[in-house]
């Protein structure tokens, strides 16, 4: 049976049907594909000649506001199946709705929903009246395949939002704009931090700038330090690997599609054809490392941990600039323990994540315990009922004794056991996925992967699949958008711009940059043939944190006057005592937020 939906959902959803109800009024050619209520909004999939422009969106969003006006009943009607393929053919929207119609198990009640003249198959749920719908706004129009298919036809998608109220509606729509100006496709073009070029290197390939690859290198330090004192042990693994260490893995029956495909290579001996994937993940690979060398109870915990490079050929429709991409850099790792110290080690897991939230100033977050559907054991999840809910329990014991802000969503677990997705929410209030958990009792038995116990025999380690700064490019997407660009000092591209105030005044500039860069800063120093003001603009609009103002009076004393993007003009101080305290800023990753 259909669960309820929630208010809010239920005014999203009934929104979608009012589009549809407006458009088949503008457009009767319209064929209708699914329009479903989603986290911010709702939309609504048309496949039609004519191609939807700013302009239909303002008229379809007038009609919408009739049919909301003539205060229309959701009725719901339940029919037998060939009572429902007549129903479709008779509103004249078989080509979609007949395939949607065969996804309905038998037996399952088979329903529509009725408004004014509209008619549409749905499961519900529904506000009683259109008039219950009081503040909405269509925003966008994009392109998506059927099904999500790239072999499926392209459909037209209207996007829009709604909320119980105008004022919840007004506020969302800033933050939209606001998201807008952070949006870190623009932001990373503007600063130069990554491009893209689809037609010699690749769609969803992000090729890392000077600057930008300054952003992967200070978080994969930041990694390392964190690790190491964790008690990691770094490895390296190949980009690729043989067609049996996925099939061993289990990844090629449960995760080809989302591969790249096979490179099929002749052996040197036998003629033999073996076919390489690109890696999709690094889990396989440390398995063959803790494989490499016989185990006692003594070497567990062990950890395990890369800067590994993975390939997944996402869809073309759902790359999008850093946050969906095919080539990433993992933060991975891999824990081997045993059930014994499984709560230790999910728990330090846990807390590396919320030092992560401290030191960028992740004010909300919150941990989606994904578990399996039983009924899917086998196809979607490793049948394995038992360690399943052993594993399940485990996980949600540590979350509930830790009191960490989690929910629990079933039928999202990996395939190989529980997941954590971690939810963040940037500084205007987004949410993005940054980062995942995951408990693996199912892989490890598939590589022989043994221990030696204390009394002489032989076991298989749990393994916990963690990564919590994600993928570096989804990670520094978000940050980007985060911080707007405004990076705090240590994370910064450029650390400090010398401004002399005239050319006598170069000499000095470049020994303040040359003790600086001496120092591990990273400055430039701006001798271009402009006025000041011209050149401090300039600064601020590439958003560097620390900008020194060096005239003559600085030259004579050793000195710097020194302007902060987060704390502004700070007067005049030495040379050194600049740099001592910038360094002292940078070591401590001082968390700086412009306000």
């Amino acid at each position: 049976m259909k669960e309820q939906m929630t208010p809010l959902e239920e005014i999203r959803h009934s929104s979608a049907h009012v589009l549809a109800t407006a458009v088949l009024r503008l457009f009767p050619d319209a064929q209708l594909d699914i329009g479903p209520p989603t986290d911010t909004g709702f939309y609504y999939d048309f496949d039609l000649e004519h191609t939807f422009t700013a302009e239909d969106l303002e008229a379809i969003e007038a009609e919408m506001k009739k049919v909301i006006k003539e205060n229309q009943k959701f009725i719901r009607m339940e029919v037998p199946r060939e009572e429902a393929i007549q129903m479709i053919k008779e509103f004249g929207q078989e080509t979609y709705k007949l395939g949607r119609l065969e996804d309905i198990p038998e037996g399952e009640a088979i329903s529509f929903y009725k408004n004014g003249e509209f008619l549409d198959l749905c499961a519900g749920t529904h506000v009683n009246y259109t008039k219950k719908i009081k503040a909405f706004k269509l925003l966008s129009i994009a392109g998506a395949y059927h099904r999500g298919e790239s072999s499926n036809k392209q459909l037209q998608r209207i996007y829009g939002t709604a909320f119980p109220s105008k004022d919840e509606l007004a506020e969302h729509l800033e933050m939209l704009e606001e998201a807008k100006k952070r949006d870190h496709r623009r932001i990373g073009k503007e600063m130069q931090l990554f491009a893209f070029d689809s037609d010699q290197v690749g769609p969803g390939l992000p090729l890392w700038m000077p600057r930008g690859t300054v952003l992967v290198e200070e978080l994969e330090k930041l990694a390392k330090e964190t690790e190491f004192g964790a008690g990691y042990d770094r490895v390296r693994t190949p980009h690729l690997a043989k067609e049996s260490l996925y099939i061993t893995s289990g990844h090629l029956p449960y995760y080809e599609e989302s591969m790249f495909p096979a490179m099929e290579f002749e052996e040197e001996t036998g003629g033999v054809k073996v076919r390489y994937f690109l890696k999709a993940m690094n889990c396989p690979h440390h398995h063959k490392i803790y494989a490499a060398l016989p185990r006692s109870y003594r070497d567990l915990p062990l950890r395990f941990a890369e800067y590994g490079t993975c390939y997944r050929y996402e869809q073309s429709g759902e790359l999008m600039g850093l946050m969906r991409v095919r080539s990433m850099q993992m933060n991975d790792a891999h824990i081997y323990c045993t059930a014994e110290q499984f709560e230790a080690e999910f728990n330090a897991v846990n807390e590396m994540y919320l030092k992560y939230f401290e030191l960028f100033g992740f004010k909300k977050y919150l941990m989606r315990f994904s578990t399996h559907d039983p009924d899917k054991l086998g196809k979607k999840f490793v049948d394995n009922p038992e360690l399943w809910e052993k594993t399940e329990n485990m996980v949600r014991d540590v979350l509930k004794s830790s009191g960490i802000n989690f929910v629990e969503v079933p039928n999202e677990a990996a395939f190989y056991g529980p997941k954590i997705d971690v939810q963040v929410w940037s500084a205007i209030g987004r949410e993005f996925t940054i980062a995942t958990n995951q408990v693996d009792f199912a892989v490890p038995p598939r590589f022989n992967l043994e221990y030696t116990t204390p009394e002489n025999t032989k076991a298989t380690p749990l393994c916990i699949h963690r990564a919590p700064l994600g993928t570096h490019e989804r990670f520094i997407g978000f940050l980007i958008e985060h911080f707007g660009g405004d990076f705090p000092t240590w994370l910064a591209p450029e650390q400090v711009r010398v401004l002399p105030i005239s050319d006598k005044i170069a000499d000095y500039a470049k020994s303040v940059l040359a003790d600086l860069n001496a120092a591990g800063i990273r400055a430039t120093v701006d001798l271009q043939a402009e006025k000041l003001g011209a050149k401090i603009r300039k600064a601020e609009i590439e958003k560097v944190p620390n900008v020194l103002i060096v005239g003559t009076k600085e030259a004579e004393e050793g000195a710097v006057s020194v302007r902060s993007r987060f704390e502004g003009d700070r007067g005049t101080m030495s040379a050194d005592a600049f740099k001592d305290d910038l360094l002292e800023t940078i070591r401590t990753r001082k968390l700086q937020v412009k306000e």
